[in-house]
């Protein structure tokens, strides 16, 4: 999204900004937080939908005004917009779908029965979970040759690690090389509150390859294929000991459990139309209910996203949010988002858990269980070492000619 100035208001405002400011120069991973920046997605071939019509959408709008969305079941929204309001903190954009999709009428796909030996949740239940294992992403430069950004992630193991989006841990992947003036910090709570370092644990690398260039563009444009990535929290903000346990969420990898007219909970830390002070210290996540429109598909052969439709979280700053089914089970994290004035113009996707686990079988040579069930700080170790630095390149040889500052 194009960053967006709005004036300040008097009095109230000068207050806020002198408070705002203070804090965050006291914080040394904010210190230059004062300007915003865009995520860039390559334009890719569309997905598929699993329909009989074919449905077209646009990239994301440019609108600085949110309107009061229109959606059922809404459990929780983002407070109102602070009169304290400097320059916007760019949230990372889900990536915006393609400028078209066709459908698929060889797909056949058909729903789990009876997926799990005891009965659907609560909602108020759910919404309790995701909401503790829900992680803000917050990632900027003193210097100001990066603009801060925010997105966000969601736990999937209690030893730390983050399932969020690719296109937002490539700035995790640039902040580990002493080089590059960028700093990430992963926050926690109502309001989002620095709470952990992180490294990253995998990122496909078919998705930098694709897409290193991307992060010079100003228009994120893709479908959210590769779009997934792995962080593993390393240590508690201001040197504190990590619980032994983090809360999480557990995953469903299994193909089609997450299946159209759905109820599903959709957690994220949107902030599209927060003020640049008030997404740095009073960003607060937004959970909303919904149902499964539609099932894509990237290869005619699976289903590898689901249509969510115009819920709070079709807003910037949800990248790698989470998608959570009635039997608390995270199935999908939120990817791409169509154009609309408002959010209830939009149509949310997520990519679903089953695609992911198929990719990074096909990436890394293990399923997602298997990681999860391996040695964490040894595989994160291992990909920094061989795999990173080559990737890690890419993307630095894309912001100067010569790779330096």
């Amino acid at each position: 999204m194009p960053p967006r100035i709005q004036p300040f208001l008097a009095n109230i405002g000068a207050i806020g900004l002198i408070v705002g400011t203070i804090l965050v120069l006291t914080h040394p991973q904010w210190v230059g937080f004062e300007q915003s920046i865009k995520v860039n997605g390559k334009t890719e071939a569309p997905a598929n939908i699993i329909a009989t019509s074919i449905v077209t959408v646009k990239s994301p709008s440019t609108s600085a005004q949110l309107p009061a969305p229109a959606h059922s079941k809404k459990i929780a929204n983002t407070p109102p917009k602070s009169a304290a309001v400097a320059q916007q903190v760019s949230a990372i954009p889900p990536l915006s779908s393609p400028e078209s999709a066709t459908t698929s009428n060889t797909l056949q796909v058909a729903r789990v029965p009876n997926p799990y030996p005891f009965p659907p949740q609560s909602f108020e239940v759910i919404n309790n979970q995701a909401r503790l294992a829900l992680v803000n992403i917050l990632c900027g430069a003193r210097s100001g040759t990066f603009r801060p950004i925010s997105a966000s992630g969601v736990i999937i193991d209690p030893r730390g690690v983050i399932l969020t989006n690719a296109h937002v841990a490539q700035y995790f992947l640039l902040s580990s090389d002493p080089t590059v003036d960028l700093s990430c910090v992963i926050r926690a709570g109502s309001p989002a509150y620095p709470s952990w370092n992180a490294e990253v644990l995998f990122i496909p690398p078919s998705w930098v390859k694709r897409h290193a260039s991307d992060i010079i563009k100003t228009q994120p444009v893709g479908t959210g294929e590769y779009d997934y990535a792995l962080l593993r929290v390393t240590s508690a903000i201001n040197g504190q000991p990590l619980l032994p346990r983090i809360a999480y969420v557990p995953i469903d990898t299994r193909e089609t459990i997450a299946f159209k007219d759905d109820d599903v909970l959709v957690a994220s830390y949107p902030a599209e139309f927060v003020g640049g002070i008030a997404t740095q210290l009073n960003l607060y996540p937004a959970t909303s209910i919904t149902t499964i429109k539609k099932m894509l598909t990237f290869d005619n052969k699976t289903v590898d996203a689901i249509s969510l439709g115009g819920v709070i979280g079709a807003q910037s700053g949800s990248s790698g949010g989470a998608v959570m089914n009635a039997w608390g089970r995270l199935v999908g994290i939120i990817s791409t988002t169509s154009e609309g004035e408002t959010t209830a113009k939009r149509d949310l996707h997520a990519i679903t858990l089953s695609y992911i686990n198929r990719n990074i079988a096909s990436e890394s040579g293990v399923d997602l269980a298997s990681i999860l069930q391996g040695d964490i700080e040894g595989n994160a170790r291992a990909f920094n070492a061989s795999i990173a630095p080559a990737l890690r390149k890419l993307l630095i040889d894309q912001i100067t000619p010569t790779g330096r500052y």
